[in-house]
């Protein structure tokens, strides 16, 4: 059970609620939204949602440099184990609580290799549960639609940058973030906490509603078999909001009865203990009852092909023709420049002027009709690239697996 950690913005330290969910495998984080209506305010009364997200990859893995003058890369990664284990968590989390639909959050028209990949997987999974309503959003009309109408939606699961904003928006709309905690479920650990940050100008002043962290308890509670002593200490809570014992963030003139401090509303919980509330729904956990997860088995390995590369440079000059004629200096054994694009513009051949480019160019190296490209073809690419002085600052090798290519294209490519 984790108190908030507050990571420094831009420099500083690598997050340390990042690391500890990675290092400790805690592959899922789970996020119930729910509302408090009529005794916390809110526009959606009807709200019950779950946000399962992925928590140990995407761009959240953390993997950034800096390249040229202009451009700072930042990884995206996305693995079939990611993938499948929160998926299947996801589904399982649906079928224990007794949850009817499972919705997809992904951006897969835009990142059709990695957030296709998630989509193509929760596919695969949800056709193992036909109980289970399924149903696929893109992350901006699907965020769109759960912040205007989040009641249509039950359990979300998604990739680790879009489940961390989706959950936050969503804590918000159902009354407050200092309402919400989550859970970080791996297959050896798990760990619990508040959604919040430290709020450190809240520190020391008795003010602070501590609803999120004991939410994250009383998870920990369920995860761990304790469910009757979870059970009570929910419908406590419940009571409490209930009865309008507040604190200042959802204390509401008319509605709330009592403005108390962090100490007080606690006492009124432990005071409402073995009591269940009259108008907000009780809950009634399984007893004893723990979700199990296959652990993740490694597929048969695909066939692998390279078909390519795509070289990196970091050139200052703005007319994409003139790199073309010098990058077509270290073409060798019919592996040909085939495209240069400029953050993901094509810009040649067949370019436009207008198009703004950086000092950032990805140059496609392909091989002619009845050529084949190997790694060695690839190493006199850049032997040569170091002998006319272009600045390479990374490569990519381009694979085909079982037949299909696997890269981003450009146009005609």
């Amino acid at each position: 059970l984790k108190a908030p950690i507050t990571t420094p913005q831009g420099g500083g330290y690598k997050s340390l609620n990042v690391t500890t969910r990675k290092f400790l495998g805690l592959y899922s984080n789970v996020r119930p939204c729910m509302s408090l209506h009529p005794f916390v305010k809110t526009k959606h009364p009807e709200m019950d949602i779950v946000i399962i997200r992925e928590n140990e990859e995407d761009l959240y893995a953390g993997i950034e440099h800096q390249q040229t003058d202009e451009v700072i890369q930042c990884l995206k990664l996305i693995s079939r184990p990611g993938c499948e284990k929160i998926i299947r968590y996801a589904f399982e989390y649906a079928k224990q609580y007794g949850r009817k639909k499972v919705t997809c959050f992904t951006k897969d028209n835009i990142m059709k290799q990695t957030d296709g990949l998630f989509h193509q997987v929760f596919d695969e999974i949800g056709a193992e549960y036909p109980e289970i309503e399924k149903e696929h959003w893109i992350i901006d009309i699907g965020a769109a639609k759960m912040a205007d109408t989040p009641e249509v939606f039950d359990v979300i699961v998604t990739l680790n940058l879009y489940g961390d904003v989706l959950s936050d928006v969503a804590a918000q709309i159902a009354g407050s973030v200092g309402l919400a905690g989550s859970a970080n479920i791996g297959e050896e650990c798990a760990m619990f906490e508040a959604i919040h940050g430290s709020a450190p100008r809240r520190a020391n002043q008795n003010l602070a509603n501590p609803s999120g962290l004991l939410q994250g308890a009383i998870m920990m509670l369920n995860h761990i078999g304790q469910t009757e002593v979870a059970e009570k200490v929910q419908n406590a809570w419940l009571k409490t909001i209930e009865d309008g014992i507040h604190t200042y963030d959802i204390y509401k003139d008319g509605v709330s009865k009592q403005k108390v401090g962090t100490k007080e509303f606690a006492k009124a919980i432990i005071n409402n203990l073995n009591q269940k509330p009259n108008t907000l729904k009780p809950v009634s956990y399984a007893k004893g009852k723990a979700l199990v997860l296959p652990k993740y088995q490694r597929k048969t390995a695909q066939k692998k092909e390279l078909l390519g590369v795509d070289i990196f440079v970091h050139w200052s000059g703005t007319n994409a023709n003139e790199l073309a004629e010098k990058i077509k200096e270290i073409e060798n054994n019919g592996i040909k420049l085939s495209m240069i694009t400029n953050r993901g513009i094509k810009v040649w051949p067949d370019g436009f002027k207008e198009t703004f480019c950086t000092d950032h160019w990805r140059c496609r190296f392909k091989p002619e009709e009845g050529k084949n490209i190997d790694k060695s073809s690839i190493i006199e690419l850049l032997k040569n690239a170091n002998n006319i002085n272009i600045d390479v600052i990374k490569t990519e090798n381009l694979y085909a697996f079982n037949g299909k290519p696997a890269f981003s294209l450009g146009q005609g490519q």
